[in-house]
């Protein structure tokens, strides 16, 4: 049995010997990077389709926590990881500040931990971030990424599974991991019907920009003159979340309310300002300020939308899969959607290599074993922690303000996945195969 420990040399190449297991990753986000990278580091043969035509440094924050930054450590021997450091957020000196929304008091100050060199913890620019990602991929570990390229269809037999691009090009492989998106395509190739979005009755209003403004303000310079910050406002059925990033050189943030539109129309588009202040009005008069130095062309309105649980992420031959937001949306409470992206695509490697060519598609089941439940859990705390933000108990905060602070479970951050992947992969293929 190989180790549980990162194979990676110095170039990031896999020292595993090649499996021969010939794989497809549909969609060039964190989720089908992830999964091409530790394809590649566990021995498989691995491309990329990807949608659209080139790589633009897109969105505002996203987080990782410290079970994807074992993840991200385990490539090159920390080096990525290192690359992603000075574009991270660093609350170590600052913590968290947690207000009451409308007086603005600071409820607590939650402590940022240290966290273990080979588990870092990453919050930053998303399209930043992705960058480094996507340039380790295609750079150094050159993994063809064919960008420009939109599926058309997938299909699958008992024998190989593939797909066919709008250009009417027929690509085959011995899996498709089909990493692309809440919209995924591939999900009524696996499901037999067609799976709508639903609104989740909530919305963000989100943005990112530079701090001139907010510097040119003594009310709101000091966010920007005092490093890295995080502060946050709770209240009734919302919650603004505000950073300032890079020592203080951009500034983001993130309000969560209400929203009941047909998300069938469209999930994300620009943003009013206005409207941000009347959802706002009779808040903590900071939180109006901050969002007036916010540039409305770089507002963005996005509806979260969600999705039931799906019964499989596996087709009928066992030669597709769904992999992140594809399988499972987060809500952004979570703080796990691309984490959770991340180690499926660890999963899905190992148990590609365990099983070997011979047996992928019991393989790809056992995958969707390991991983089903853990993801399950992890996306209710989306729920759990909005919830517990939006029906604060102020009386019962003032005996006791830690019941408000950001939850860091230790079941979701000090996870190994690839660690668990390897001790369970036996057990769960006899179970798959006792009762085939």
């Amino acid at each position: 049995m190989a180790t549980n420990g990162h194979t990676d040399g110095t170039n990031g190449a896999s020292e595993r010997p090649k499996t021969g297991v010939k794989v497809i990753v549909v969609g060039a986000g964190f989720g089908g990077l992830g999964a091409a990278i530790e394809c590649r580091r566990q021995g498989h043969d691995v491309e990329i389709y990807e949608a659209f035509p080139e790589l633009k440094v897109l969105g505002d924050i996203i987080s990782f926590g410290p079970n994807a930054g074992r993840i991200f450590h385990r490539w090159s021997n920390g080096d990525v990881a290192r690359r992603m450091r000075p574009l991270s957020i660093d609350l170590r000196r600052y913590g968290f500040n947690i207000h009451k929304y409308d007086t603005g008091e600071i409820v607590i100050n939650q402590k940022t931990p240290e966290y273990a060199e080979d588990a870092p913890n990453f919050n930053g620019h998303r399209g930043e971030l992705h960058e480094v990602v996507f340039n380790y991929a295609r750079d150094d570990l050159k993994i063809p990424i064919h960008l420009g390229n939109k599926i058309s269809t997938y299909f699958e037999d008992e024998k190989e599974s593939g797909i066919v691009l709008e250009s009417g090009e027929r690509i085959t492989a011995d899996v498709v991991i089909a990493s692309d998106g809440v919209r995924s395509r591939a999900r009524k190739s696996v499901l037999g019907y067609e799976d709508k979005p639903k609104s989740s009755g909530y919305a963000v209003w989100r943005s990112w920009f530079p701090n001139k403004d907010m510097l040119a303000d003594p009310e709101t310079a000091h966010f920007c003159n005092n490093g890295d910050t995080f502060n946050g406002w709770i209240g009734p059925d919302m919650h603004f979340l505000f950073s300032t990033i890079k020592n203080g050189s951009d500034c983001c943030w993130v309000l969560t309310h209400p929203d009941s539109h047909d998300i069938d129309e469209s999930w994300s588009f620009p943003g009013k300002l206005s409207e941000v202040q009347e959802a706002v009005r009779g808040w903590d008069p900071m939180c109006g300020r901050i969002i007036a130095k916010t540039p409305e062309e770089r507002l963005v309105d996005w509806k979260l939308v969600y999705r039931d649980p799906l019964p499989t992420w596996v087709s009928a031959a066992g030669r597709i899969v769904l992999l992140g937001d594809a399988a499972h949306p987060f809500l952004p409470t979570s703080a796990q959607g691309a984490a959770q992206a991340l180690e499926d695509g660890v999963a899905i490697a190992v148990c590609l290599r365990r099983g070997g060519r011979a047996a992928v598609p019991t393989a790809v089941r056992a995958h969707e074993r390991i991983r089903y439940e853990r993801v399950r859990r992890v996306q209710k705390t989306g729920e759990t922690t909005r919830e517990m933000w939006h029906k604060t108990d102020w009386d019962a905060v003032r005996e006791n303000p830690e019941i408000v602070q950001l939850p860091r479970q230790a079941w979701i951050f000090d996870f190994d996945v690839e660690k668990d992947a390897e001790e369970t992969y036996d057990d769960v293929v006899k179970e798959i195969l006792a009762k085939a």
